[in-house]
């Protein structure tokens, strides 16, 4: 059931580990160096995984990039995903062949040559309940064996990715014992990608991008935003500052038409459930469970590497203002659980709901069908937009978090031919990101591997950087308490000193998810305080 491992226990450090190191020391210097200073190639604005993507791809090609976020590294939608790196499998059942393996492409990058610390395999099952029919359950499997071919059209090998396979009833409670064993006839097994933690990809991609020249500077809100440049407030002293810039992308995902009112956006909900290891004990897959009434939806439930389950995700309109953080309303909560409940031998009771969170897709709005109906956002193409605006601003919406790297390589190919900027092509399809080790001219980045005697969470996490992480508990025994979910003080000592980190919301909430939890987060609460002030 598991597949080989892409991990390599030999490699030296990334080169790349000293120049990438985000702090609040550097952000107050180049934000000093940026404000009414010198005209910079290219401004992005918003710090998800597209817009740091963006910023990678800029500052990659040799141009001067500044990357400026309201609020902090995937503040956004990027940190509330399933986190999943999927190969489009609901794509191909809509007929988007062509977004379905661009996905499959994307997939492939991150697996085998920019993040394999950061992405691997995760197998998931479709159980056979007396819900799904045999016919259902053909199309299903019809559909995972498309997916795979997929798989070998994007170059992806099979010992990274297994190819799906029906599985006896016992085999599947071997993998998932909470399932109902009553009337199951088996499931349908299959693999796609998933991130570790979809905010530490994030991280990943503004320190690399950082490595390469570009300015990372959070907690900065773009006001204005023009052609050539955008009125700056630093959100920490309330001082305004225009950045003047050459070009100009728009990367702030949900908040994008704030920034361009001519955009016009559907923002739709996803709601996850959060539940503690034990409430599911026996769970070593993932799970597929269709949807009563849909024919291709299904919820998610999503084993996690802290232990933790995710049960997701709804797909609901969200109407009005865009709320810093989405709320997760009750109604997502009992449809999630009642959906989940129909495959559990053993029902989850809300009071057994560790917690919830609820991210915004930003989908391009549709035009009205046939008769004057809206078409549901759960219809609406995941398809990405360029769009210009009549003074030069480039925006790119929509999309997934799987294709962030096409999306900025886009972004970035309309801002130079625009403004006619003096760069080659993309090169981040080939650039392992900090954590990952080149391992030659060409060849796939690894990670470093069991072997190198750091922890394996850590390792999972951090990759060639795992060794430092736990030289910093070495170095001072306090430092290797943890905390919820394994999260040790060293590691929001790492996250203040290289990733970035200002305040206790950045390590408990986007460098860690241990806030994911609030009775977590309060635990933690007072090591995070310290964190921000610790001193050796």
């Amino acid at each position: 059931m598991k597949p080989p491992s892409p991990l390599d226990p030999a490699g030296a450090k990334s080169p790349l580990d000293a120049a990438s190191s985000l702090n609040a020391a550097r952000r107050s210097r180049e934000l000093a160096e940026l404000a009414g200073g010198p005209t910079v190639d290219v401004l992005v604005v918003g710090l998800g995984a597209t817009g740091a993507g963006a910023a990678l791809d800029a500052a990659s090609r040799g141009l001067s990039v500044a990357a400026i976020d309201a609020c902090d590294l995937a503040f956004g939608t990027s940190r509330w995903s399933s986190k999943m790196i999927h190969g489009g499998l609901r794509y191909l059942a809509k007929g988007q062949v062509g977004v379905a393996y661009e996905s499959a492409v994307e997939r492939g990058v991150l697996l085998r040559r920019t993040a394999p610390h950061l992405v691997r395999a995760q197998p998931y099952l479709l159980p056979l309940t007396p819900a799904v029919s045999s016919a259902q359950a053909a199309t299903v499997m019809a559909g995972y064996r498309l997916g795979d071919g997929l798989r070998i059209a994007a170059g992806t090998p099979h010992r990274l990715l297994p190819g799906p396979s029906r599985i006896s009833a016992s085999r599947a409670l071997e993998l998932a014992a909470p399932l109902s064993p009553h009337g199951l006839r088996g499931a349908l097994l299959s693999w796609d990608g998933r991130l570790i933690d979809d905010a530490r990809l994030v991280v990943a991609l503004a320190r690399t991008a950082a490595a390469h020249g570009a300015r990372i500077l959070t907690r900065c809100r773009a006001l204005e935003l023009g052609g050539r440049e955008a009125r700056v407030r630093d959100e920490l002293t309330g001082e305004t500052f225009t950045i003047r810039a050459r070009a100009v992308i728009n990367a702030a995902g949900v908040w994008a038409a704030g920034l361009d009112p001519a955009i016009r956006l559907r923002p739709s909900r996803g709601t996850h459930l959060v539940l503690r290891p034990e409430t599911l004990p026996g769970l070593r897959a993932g799970l597929h469970v269709p949807i009563p009434g849909e024919s291709n939806r299904f919820a998610l439930v999503l084993p996690q590497a802290d232990g933790r389950i995710y049960v997701g995700l709804t797909d609901e309109p969200v109407e009005g203002p865009v709320p810093d953080v989405a709320e997760a309303p009750e109604e997502d909560v009992t449809f999630l659980l009642g959906v989940l409940n129909s495959v559990l031998g053993t029902a989850v009771r809300r009071e057994e709901v560790a917690g919830t969170f609820a991210g915004l897709r930003p989908l391009l709005a549709a035009e009205e069908r046939a008769g004057g109906r809206v078409a549901r956002t759960a219809d609406l193409s995941r398809k990405h937009a360029l769009l210009t605006s009549a003074d030069g601003v480039v925006t790119i919406v929509g999309g997934k978090l799987t294709t962030y790297r096409r999306m900025a390589e886009e972004a970035v190919d309309r801002a130079v031919r625009l403004r006619g900027l003096g760069a080659g092509g993309s090169r981040t399809a080939r650039l392992p990101l900090v954590g990952a080790l080149p391992a030659g001219a060409g060849a796939p980045a690894r990670p470093v591997g069991p072997g190198s005697g750091a922890p394996a969470r850590l390792v999972e996490r951090y990759g060639s950087e795992a060794r430092d992480v736990r030289a910093l508990a070495e170095r001072d025994p306090a430092l290797a308490e943890p905390l919820p979910t394994g999260v040790t003080l060293a590691e929001l000592v790492w996250a203040v000193r290289h990733e970035g980190a200002l305040d206790a919301s950045d390590l408990l909430d986007r460098r860690t998810r241990i806030g994911l939890v609030p009775g977590d987060r309060e635990a933690a609460l007072p090591a995070a305080e310290a964190a921000l002030t610790y001193e050796e």
